[in-house]
Formats: structure tokens, C-alpha cells, sequence
């Protein structure tokens, strides 16, 4: 079997170009477009836990009670607009650029299928990372997945016995940034982190053709578990 360095090198080689990054990279830019035209485009697209705290707490001992209704997706399209603050849109084409680099490697390596997985499930780790340790916190950008495709990549190619030392390296840099930067969410990076580390193990470990239903199983699963954190976390966490 070639190891995780060739099939890296080889993803690049093929023909194939990744559809879904480019893709992702035009909606990101169309959000962006939409921002600065359409009022209130943010607010609709962004990401607090006041979002989904409605839908799990019931009452008046509720924080969230009666703010807004429920709007599950929000977990989702927080990660299509970005900040619009300043003359030049560095957020966007940080995170962009970032999209570009990984997606190239990965979408290739990984399939469509396996990639958009990986991208939407960091997105809600993202979003849960939030919602676990900065519920008041509203949040924008795509850092999330970003930060999901450089975990599962990692862990991809340790388990595959390729180097790991520059990745581990500006994973590092990055990630610990966000402690330091203003404005910049290290609870969206450490959710999608983590979530991407997961990812990144299932995919190592049912990379065989024969493992697709194992691989649908081990995602469901970790899927079903991010749930209900969202579920139990007003209970066990905002209300102590």
C-alpha cells in the first residue's frame, strides 16, 4: 500500500480537479457578496447558541426562553459568511486560502462524498465548541471545518505512517493564535479540532471499499453524540 505521503503527492497529479472546494470557495464568496449588500444577511446566517437553546430548554427557568425560535442550521451556514469589518475582506481570504491549500489535498484523497462529510462535521463541531464554552458568543467563518480538515488530515497521516511534524507545527501556530487574536473564536477552532480528529480516525480506519457501511455506522454515531451535547449541555453546563 502507498503510503500517505505518495497518495498526497498523487492527489495533486490527478486530472480531477476538487469540485467541492472550488465550490464552497464560490459560496463563501457569494456569502461575503450578499453581506455587503443585503441588511441583516449576517444576523441571518450566524451561529448562537440562543439559536438551538430555545429548542432544549422549555420554561421560564430557561436563559434563552422565548428569544428565537429554533434554527438548527445556523450550525451550518455561520460558516459561509465572514467578517466585513475593515477595507479588505482578510478574513474570507485567510480562511480561503486555507480551504484551497487542504482542499486540494484532501477532496482528491478522500472522494466528494468523504470530503463534504468531513467539511459539514466540522462545521458543527465548530458550532458545538461554541455552544459548549462561549454560549453568549455569536460566531462567523469557516475556521471550524478549517480546523477539521488539518485534525483529520493529521491523524490520517500519522495512522498512516507519513510525516506529521509541519502539520502538527502550524496546527499549533493556529490554533493557539486564537487565544492571543481579538474577535477570533478558539472554542470554533478546538470544536472543529476535535471534531476533525475523530473524522480523521474513522476515515483512516475504513478506508477500504469494504468498510463504507462501518465508515456510515462511525459517523452516524459520532453525529448522533454531537446532538446530544447540544441536548444536555443548557442542563449541565449554562444552568449551574
Amino acid at each position: 500500500m502507498p503510503s500517505l505521503n505518495q497518495r498526497v503527492r498523487r492527489a495533486f497529479q490527478r486530472p480531477g480537479a476538487p469540485v467541492v472546494s472550488y465550490v464552497i470557495i464560490a459560496l463563501c464568496v457569494l456569502g461575503y457578496l450578499l453581506q455587503l449588500v443585503v441588511p441583516g444577511f449576517t444576523s441571518l446566517m450566524q451561529f448562537h447558541s440562543a439559536y438551538v437553546g430555545t429548542f432544549f430548554l422549555a420554561g421560564p427557568e430557561s436563559g434563552f426562553s422565548g428569544l428565537i425560535p429554533f434554527e438548527p442550521w445556523r450550525a451550518v451556514t455561520y460558516g459561509f459568511v465572514h467578517s466585513t469589518l475593515g477595507v479588505l475582506p482578510l478574513h474570507l481570504l485567510l480562511n480561503m486560502y486555507t480551504l484551497w491549500i487542504f482542499g486540494t489535498i484532501l477532496e482528491p484523497m478522500l472522494g466528494r462524498g468523504r470530503f463534504i462529510t468531513l467539511y459539514v462535521f466540522g462545521l458543527v463541531g465548530g458550532a458545538l465548541g461554541v455552544y459548549l464554552l462561549s454560549p453568549q458568543t455569536a460566531v462567523i467563518g469557516a475556521s471550524g471545518a478549517l480546523f477539521a480538515m488539518m485534525g483529520a488530515l493529521l491523524v490520517m497521516q500519522r495512522r498512516l505512517g507519513g510525516q506529521t511534524t509541519q502539520l502538527l507545527v502550524l496546527l499549533a501556530i493556529n490554533f493557539f493564535y486564537g487565544f492571543f487574536a481579538g474577535g477570533v473564536s478558539w472554542q470554533a477552532h478546538l470544536g472543529g479540532l476535535v471534531v476533525g480528529l475523530l473524522s480523521g480516525l474513522i476515515l483512516a480506519e475504513t478506508r477500504q471499499p469494504k468498510d463504507r457501511t462501518l465508515r456510515i455506522v462511525y459517523f452516524v454515531v459520532l453525529g448522533v453524540v454531537m446532538v446530544v451535547l447540544f441536548a444536555i449541555a443548557p442542563g449541565m453546563l449554562w444552568q449551574r
